[in-house]
């Protein structure tokens, strides 16, 4: 019997579990402690996500600083070939003009790590202005619900070479 494998473990006192803690109940069972009751949040579809990432892309695309600020996070951390980076370098890029003159995002997967936090990782395939060659690189992105707004946390790009 379960509650019998609680007494053994945790004394005469009974207990009640909860996904995430026990907790004592008197012999009335009545609850020593009040539960905190949290919405159920459901995970993000990979298209919900991957239609925030193209928006950060498309602010790449038109230069357009305040929409990348607003989709990322105040403690943002990109690592790039170039090095790291938080939100106000990222956004800094907008200095001159758009970084991106057109972009391609293929071979998307989403892996939920909370309902709250989840993981895309693409392939991206950009032209920079003024370039005449096509770019690749994989990314992945982290991405956090926050205040019931998802914004992006992290970023990684890594070149991927021909062979």
């Amino acid at each position: 019997m379960v509650q019998e494998t609680f007494r053994e473990v945790l004394g005469d006192e009974p207990y009640f579990t909860t996904p995430f803690r026990l907790l004592p109940v008197s012999r009335n069972n009545k609850c020593h402690t009040t539960m905190n009751m949290t919405e159920i949040k459901t995970a993000p579809a990979l298209n919900d996500i991957l239609d925030l990432e193209k928006q950060v892309w498309m602010a790449l695309v038109e230069g357009n600083a305040n929409s990348d600020r607003a989709l990322l996070s105040a403690d943002f951390l990109g690592v790039y070939p170039t090095g790291f980076a938080n939100r106000d370098d990222h956004v800094g890029q907008f200095a001159d003009a758009p970084t991106m003159a057109e972009f391609d995002l293929s071979d998307a997967r989403l892996r939920v790590l909370t309902p709250d936090i989840v993981l895309l990782s693409y392939r991206a395939e950009y032209l920079r202005p003024g370039a005449t060659r096509r770019d690749t690189m994989l990314i992945s992105s982290l991405w956090e619900r926050r205040n019931d707004v998802w914004v992006n946390s992290f970023s990684q790009d890594t070149p991927l070479q021909e062979i």
